[in-house]
């Protein structure tokens, strides 16, 4: 089955790496753990959002926040307990790895464990309106 590119239009230069990156995020979501990503209004400031995730039961140091190139990448690993014998197990340790493709000007400004929910900060500052004019050569 042939796929139609999302981004196929002529007016639409450059944008491969785009659609590159819309096929990685529909493939690298299971759905767990679920989150939440909202808009925070500071008034006077860029906008902001956080991104929430439901990481019941892992510590700080089983949770690791990266930025790899323009991704946001967040990896969850818990170790198994050998020693522990469970009669019943319906909370599994499993590992995880989410990952947010960030635009161009996102900057993450902080990450925050409580209460079993981590939370990512991020912010866009308003970008620079340039406008170049660029000049027409003449065979003449």
């Amino acid at each position: 089955m042939s796929r139609i590119p999302t981004l196929s239009s002529p007016f639409l230069l450059g944008f491969d790496e785009v659609e590159r990156a819309l096929d990685r995020v529909a493939k690298g979501s299971d759905g767990y753990p679920p989150y939440n990503v909202e808009r925070i209004a500071v008034p006077g400031q860029p906008e902001r959002l956080r991104i929430t995730l439901a990481v019941a039961g892992f510590a700080r140091d089983q949770l690791d926040v990266t930025l790899e190139e323009k991704e946001l990448v967040i990896r969850g690993r818990q170790a198994e307990e050998p020693q522990r014998t469970f009669l019943h197990r319906g909370i599994a340790a499993r590992q995880f790895q989410r990952t947010f493709v960030l635009a161009e000007g996102m900057h993450v400004i902080g990450a925050e464990l409580k209460n079993g929910l981590l939370s990512v900060d991020l912010i866009r500052p308003e970008p620079e309106r340039v406008v170049r004019r660029i000049a027409i050569a003449t065979d003449e």
